[in-house]
């Protein structure tokens, strides 16, 4: 063991109970869409309390409306803020930014909650609350990683840029917003839950809005209209068999499950207008998965070409065809070469640490990452501590022992990256 990665470890280790309380203080700091101020103030205080070049970014839809990366997630498009702290700005060596979002999606119901969302519980060397896993603990994980370098003399070539972001859940505004500004590195690791796995790779994940006509009349009488229940359900059933045609006619590496890597969802459904009348119509809301390497205009036109061949089956829908809408959150997918050498650096990392080689896997989720490799072409890589599959979810929660790796991990990964 080398001796900066000895008191790397010391150092952590130390740290154990001021880590804890912090992500404790950011779980119980509600960071909802439009919300996520007075977390953001929290994340400002900390890192000028490191002695960081910090400042806060207004986000502000004007400036990166005409971007075509750009979602409009429908919250503020003017009063929300990005938190940025820089180490080293002035340094003309390799930079890296370290990126975390803190807004959150909703609690759902609290019953569900064995305590409440927002408690920030330690129970089982584990903290439970609301962002938790997704991703306040991966965001903490990068600025305890600088805190711990700094305490131990260690100096960079380069600029360590945190960048904290609003908007990641709706579109990535936060992220795209610092973009459009000229926030730039070498490369960007963003600390998303992903059980400490490197993924460079991200599928793509398009919101979508199906409208099924029906024709309404006494249910009495069913016969004599057509229900847009029924219809819809036939189109279901269809779209099932597309995610599985998809999956055969792509091959993608690096995913585990190859039938798992772009699916389509539908989350929500609202269906006719009285229980005593044939339902007129269905609205039915949904996510399409995009390919690594597809592009998002490939993947509109398969879904609508699907849509039009089932619509052609069926003498009602052909004359009055689903109406397709895309709206909200539309990530592409995006890619970073596995053998680029901030992969490199971070399998090199991660070995130190663990004694064990990393593994590399791909995604099926959207994220910030595609903004970073498809549009300021900065490699980028999601790795953070979490299980993402608890990431949304009732009693989400992150294991502590997980963090405190990662923040060896990280705090390993500036070293050798800002030293080369």
């Amino acid at each position: 063991m080398t001796k900066i990665h000895a008191l790397i470890e010391s150092k952590t280790n130390q740290l154990r109970s001021e880590i804890i309380s912090f992500i404790q203080e950011l779980v119980q700091t509600p960071s909802l869409a439009n919300e996520e101020g007075p977390v953001q103030k929290l994340i400002f205080d900390k890192l000028k309390s490191l002695d960081l070049q910090s400042e806060t970014i207004p986000v502000k839809f004007d400036e990166i409306k005409n971007h075509p990366a750009f979602n409009d997630d429908g919250f503020s498009p003017d009063s929300r803020i990005n938190v940025i702290g820089q180490w080293n700005s002035n340094k003309k060596g390799k930079s890296l930014i370290l990126n975390g979002h803190v807004d959150v999606v909703p609690t759902g119901p609290e019953r569900l909650w064995t305590e409440s969302p927002w408690s920030g519980a330690l129970k089982n060397d584990s903290i439970y609350g609301r962002g938790s896993c997704d991703m306040k603990a991966g965001l903490a994980s990068g600025i305890f990683a600088v805190q711990v370098l700094k305490s131990i003399g260690f100096e960079p070539n380069g600029n360590i840029m945190i960048q904290s972001v609003i908007g990641e859940e709706s579109g990535g505004c936060g992220t795209l917003t610092n973009i459009v500004k000229g926030y730039s590195a070498d490369a960007a690791v963003i600390l998303e839950p992903t059980s400490l796995k490197l993924c460079p790779i991200q599928s793509g994940a398009l919101t979508f809005r199906l409208i099924i006509p029906g024709k309404a009349t006494h249910a009495a009488m069913r016969w004599d209209g057509v229900s847009a229940i029924e219809k819809f359900n036939m189109v279901s059933q269809s779209i099932i068999e597309f995610e599985k045609k998809r999956h055969s006619s792509f091959s993608v590496e690096y995913y585990e499950s190859p039938e798992r890597v772009a699916p389509i969802n539908i989350g929500t459904i609202k269906g006719g207008e009285w229980h005593s009348t044939v339902s007129e119509s269905v609205v039915a809301e949904g996510r399409f998965g995009v390919f690594p390497g597809e592009s998002v205009s490939d993947a509109r036109m398969a879904f609508s070409e699907h849509l039009k061949k089932v619509s052609d089956s069926d003498p009602w829908l052909k004359e009055n065809p689903p109406i397709l809408e895309w709206f909200e959150g539309q990530f592409e997918s995006g890619r970073t070469d596995v053998e680029h050498s901030i992969i490199n650096n971070l399998e090199i990392a991660y070995q130190k640490v663990n004694s064990s080689p990393a593994k590399i896997e791909g995604v099926t989720y959207g994220s910030d990452l595609r903004l970073f490799t498809n549009h300021a072409n900065i490699p980028a890589v999601l790795f953070g501590p979490g299980d993402v599959r608890l990431a949304h979810s009732a009693n989400e929660y992150v294991k502590v022992e997980e963090v405190l790796t990662c923040i060896k991990i990280i705090s390993n990964l500036i070293v050798n990256w800002c030293e080369e």
